[in-house]
């Protein structure tokens, strides 16, 4: 599976301080998923974030996982971005990321991250914490494989 991991930030992208949730989410993609991975590739919020989407689309990778942008702040803003790239929406899997880690860390459950699909790509936005990364991709490792293979038309293994 080809990967490509986008990190969300307004600071990162401005180089005021180094992205560290990009590289650990590229790191255990390989490590956890067995994915080949491209990037990160560090943005700012907002428009930028659905430019980075489209051209990971037009460059055909299975899955696109951004870290970053979830929160509640009136600068978070991927999961509105993802929203308009997105045709279909596959909420169990941002619903299991948010609860993966709850009882140690409750304030988990504010993360506003979508997953859906765009055309034969699965799009996961991850929240921009390590630990949020670790427990996200601790939920999408093991189902990686079969949702790519399900949004490509695959059957259920028998």
């Amino acid at each position: 599976m080809r990967a490509l991991v986008i990190t969300v930030s307004n600071r990162a992208s401005a180089g005021i301080y180094e992205d560290k949730s990009g590289p650990l989410l590229a790191d255990l993609l390989r490590r956890d998923a067995g994915c080949e991975v491209e990037g990160p590739v560090v943005v700012p919020d907002g428009d930028p974030v659905e430019a980075a989407l489209r051209q990971g689309l037009a460059d055909g990778y299975d899955v696109i996982v951004t870290t970053g942008g979830t929160g509640l702040t009136p600068m978070d803003l991927t999961p509105e971005v993802t929203a308009r790239v997105i045709s279909r929406e596959i909420p169990g899997i941002a619903e299991a990321i948010r609860w993966a880690n709850r009882d140690k860390v409750p304030t988990s459950v504010l993360s506003r991250g979508l997953a859906g699909q765009a055309g034969e790509t699965l799009i996961v936005n991850l929240p921009g914490s390590s630990g949020g990364v670790r427990d996200g991709v601790a939920v999408l490792a093991p189902i990686l494989q079969h949702a790519v293979d399900q949004i490509r038309g695959g059957d259920h293994p028998r």
